[in-house]
């Protein structure tokens, strides 16, 4: 079965096709820039060179049909007609309460998602262009839903409600929804393969470390709690996103700045975090750098993003009534040894220790990092969102054929 792996963003298409009975990659790649002047195609098949296309590309429509394209091409594809591809999976942001799994699109999962836009007005609309765009192209084709938000909907009332009046949650359903979730159930399962642990019986605390970043607190391979609330606005400090800040402070700004919601949504979602307090970058790499040569609001920068991410593993170390497991994912948790080591600082009361070599050598790769007597282990897993959004799409597919089957006889 060759099924089609989609990440549609406002302004991006990623992509992977996957042969599944293989779990090979035949190819990969994504849009950047997308509507925007300098857009391109980057393409990487698994037997060949990768290539960058320049393009206008216009719409999600335009790029996905420019995926397509490549995909099928005499001189750089691999496969040799669109029919070979047998479903296609999609990463979808938010699916409310109603979704706690992967589902089959259909007519009502569609109109589910386009209420849900409500709330994640900068995702939800993407990935539903998207679906539609793979719907006008593969109009035969199965397609899935794999949600950010289904992981964490094993959360109790305690950990996803708000202390504000019950009745905006009945209303609008104004909770805890948390994101990263694909993320966070592959790497926290991956650890304990690795570690030989059981999944069902451990106390897993997952740090997704990015340009977006979140923490999840895990029991029993279920989530009890997690750092994004009802958006991924809440939490660790982020790389243009603030995280937790006093509520107050949006109406203080409003007020002072003369700014409506709008702008302050903009604030705290694209000038903020390790941009806004470093003044140098998003980017954790050029911030590293900057601080290396003393500038003194990157280190400030660091040394508040690891500082709130410690915050966190105390309260869902005490969440959890203990922990096993502490895995780092994502671009900084893969790859940046300074984080992981000052996130791990002072936490030996615990049992926590990891080994310094161990940890300089682990970058982008599954590596245990801790010392052989430390009492929690440590490990970095690499995610695999995509792998994850495949398998789900392969299962139900073959599940709604198998129904479909049956009712032949």
């Amino acid at each position: 079965m060759k099924i089609l792996v989609l990440n549609c963003g406002s302004s991006s298409i990623k992509f992977q096709l996957f042969d599944i009975e293989k779990q090979l990659v035949m190819a990969k790649g994504g849009v950047e820039k997308l509507g925007l002047h300098g857009s391109f195609l980057k393409y990487e098949p698994h037997n060949g060179e990768s290539v960058k296309l320049e393009g206008e590309i216009l719409d999600h429509q335009a790029g996905i049909e420019y995926i397509m394209g490549i995909l099928i091409s005499p001189k750089r594809g691999v496969i040799k007609t669109e029919e070979e591809i047998n479903a296609v999976g999609h990463r979808v942001v938010l699916g409310g309460e109603e979704f706690k799994g992967s589902v089959y699109i259909d007519n009502y999962v569609m109109q589910k998602l386009i209420e849900y836009s409500a709330l994640a007005p900068l995702h939800n609309p993407a990935n539903i262009k998207g679906i539609q765009a793979m719907q006008n192209i593969l109009p035969n084709v199965p397609q899935v839903a794999t949600f950010d938000t289904a992981f964490h909907q094993s959360m109790p009332e305690k950990a996803y409600l708000y202390a504000i009046p019950y009745s905006l949650y009945k209303k609008h359903g104004i909770r805890r929804y948390g994101f990263h979730g694909t993320s966070h159930l592959y790497v926290s399962k991956r650890a304990c393969e690795i570690l030989g642990k059981d999944y069902n019986n451990s106390r897993i605390i997952t740090c997704h470390l990015g340009n977006g970043a979140s923490i999840t607190a895990i029991k029993d391979g279920k989530s009890v709690d997690t750092s994004m609330g009802l958006t991924p606005v809440e939490g660790l400090i982020m790389g243009t996103r603030s995280g937790d800040v006093d509520p107050g402070v949006i109406n203080f700004v409003m007020q002072k700045e003369a700014v409506d919601a709008f702008t302050v949504n903009t604030i705290l979602n694209k000038h903020s975090g390790i941009l806004g307090i470093s003044g140098v970058s998003s980017d954790m790499r050029e911030v590293r750098a900057a601080a290396d040569q003393n500038n003194e609001r990157a280190k400030l920068a660091l040394d508040m993003y690891h500082y709130r991410i410690r915050k966190y593993i105390g309260a869902y170390t005490a969440a959890l009534e203990g922990l096993d497991i502490l895995v780092f994912t994502g671009g900084v948790g893969e790859n940046s040894d300074l984080t992981r080591k000052e996130v791990c600082k002072g936490f030996e009361y615990l049992g926590l220790e990891i080994d310094e070599t161990l940890n300089a050598a682990a970058r982008g790769k599954e590596q245990v990092i801790n010392k052989p007597d430390s009492k929690i282990k440590v490990i970095v897993v690499p995610t695999n969102e995509e792998l994850v959004i495949a398998l789900d799409t392969k299962d139900i597919v073959n599940q709604r054929n198998a129904v479909s089957k049956s009712k032949l006889w």
